[in-house]
């Protein structure tokens, strides 16, 4: 009996241990299922987490990226702008030349001393630059005027003559052509003034005082400067530079970094005569227009509104009867049998005293100009910078002008300009 109760109590024994090794089976088993469980959740939640940082990446892609700014001394320890200089220098140099205008003895009045009447002398340099290999180059016009013969140096010290082929008074720019066999002619390569912005650094080579192959470096100064012509009119969308520009300069090129010719350097503002940190340049839009013109046909042709005005401001509101709203170009004067004659525009009629001299118009009931082909008109040299960059003779162009309270839009068709002084 004891030996049958011992058995019992060793198999109860045996069943217990076994009974808490299967528990602990089934205990160890469901951490093990809970904690892939998790870990599986954990995976599937870390793939769900890229999709807002997608998000951000695509925000991020649409924001403007901060530029990358690069400072590094050029190759031979340089300062960027000298190899900048250095680079413009030797890229446009070759293609800048002097031209020497020379007259007759007897073309020279008061002339003292004791010359043939045929012998050529100078009466004036300038510079200019090679358009083509063609052997056309361009300068100014007031280079070129009143010369009986042209000389022409290269950098290279080589020389020759040329002949006047067209010259534009009202835009100061001239071609003339040499024969180019046996030249070593390197044409400019040409910029474009949409990329021009003030404070850009800027280089001009020339001839100042006859000093042959000049370079001087500046900024430009502002843009949009209208700057008077030969004749009565003005040069619209003119630069601004204070690189130096002196005697001697007109006709060369004004340059960008990349040595693009931006501009044809044509005056200096200043009470001595001499540089003033003020200078003007001809800008590449009109040059790329007026130039093959005068290459092709020896002229060109302005487009010709036929009128005068000025920018109205808001404080001559009042006195003309307008709101202070109303931004345009005021119509002065309408010239008799010229475009805006033909189409109806109308100038200023009644008599305005105003105490404003100079900036209120004399006369009120004029148009308002306030826009042309759908460009907003803000300013009197708007219309003058559109109608010289956008359109030729004959173009048609429509005016939206305000006119006793109301808007108008009125077709003109544009005319060559007049060859004379009035404007």
């Amino acid at each position: 009996m004891e030996s049958s109760s011992s058995n019992r109590g060793l198999w109860w024994l045996v069943g217990g241990v076994l009974t808490l090794l299967l528990i602990g089976c089934v205990l160890t088993s469901s951490v093990v299922v809970l904690l892939m469980s998790n870990r599986a959740n954990s995976r599937s939640t870390s793939l769900l987490r890229p999709a807002p940082a997608r998000a951000i990446a695509v925000e991020q892609s649409d924001a403007t990226p901060a530029p990358l700014v690069v400072i590094a001394t050029p190759e031979g320890g340089l300062d960027y702008e000298s190899a900048v200089l250095m680079n413009i220098y030797e890229q446009v140099n070759p293609s800048v030349v002097n031209v020497t205008n020379l007259a007759t003895g007897s073309s020279i009045q008061g002339l003292q001393g004791n010359f043939h009447g045929d012998e050529l002398l100078p009466q004036g340099t300038g510079s200019g630059f090679v358009w083509d290999d063609a052997g056309h180059i361009v300068t100014n016009d007031h280079v070129v005027q009143g010369a009986d013969e042209l000389q022409v140096t290269f950098s290279d010290g080589t020389a020759s003559v040329a002949e006047v082929v067209g010259v534009d008074p009202d835009s100061d720019l001239a071609v003339i052509k040499i024969q180019p066999e046996g030249y070593t002619l390197v044409p400019v390569r040409r910029g474009s003034l949409n990329d021009v912005r003030v404070g850009m650094r800027v280089a001009a080579i020339g001839n100042p005082f006859g000093l042959e192959g000049t370079l001087t470096s500046g900024i430009v100064s502002a843009l949009g400067r209208s700057i008077p012509a030969l004749a009565s009119f003005s040069i619209p969308n003119s630069i601004q530079t204070d690189a130096p520009i002196n005697p001697g300069n007109s006709g060369g090129p004004l340059l960008n970094e990349q040595g693009e010719v931006i501009g044809v350097n044509a005056q200096i503002r200043s009470e001595t005569g001499v540089n003033s940190g003020v200078g003007f340049a001809i800008p590449i839009s009109l040059v790329e227009r007026v130039v093959p013109a005068l290459i092709e046909e020896g002229v060109y042709r302005h487009s010709y509104l036929g009128v005068s005005g000025a920018t109205l401001s808001p404080i001559c509101a009042e006195e003309l009867g307008l709101a202070k709203s109303i931004r345009g170009a005021y119509i002065e004067q309408v010239l008799p049998n010229t475009p805006a004659a033909r189409a109806g525009l109308r100038g200023g009629e009644g008599e305005n005293n105003s105490r404003y001299l100079g900036l209120c118009p004399n006369a009120t009931g004029g148009d308002i100009v306030v826009a042309i082909n759908d460009q907003p008109v803000t300013s009197f040299d708007d219309i003058l910078r559109y109608l010289e960059s956008d359109t030729s003779p004959r173009d048609t162009v429509t005016l939206r002008i305000s006119r006793d309270g109301d808007e108008y839009l009125i077709d003109v068709t544009l005319a060559p300009r007049p060859n004379t002084t009035t404007p």
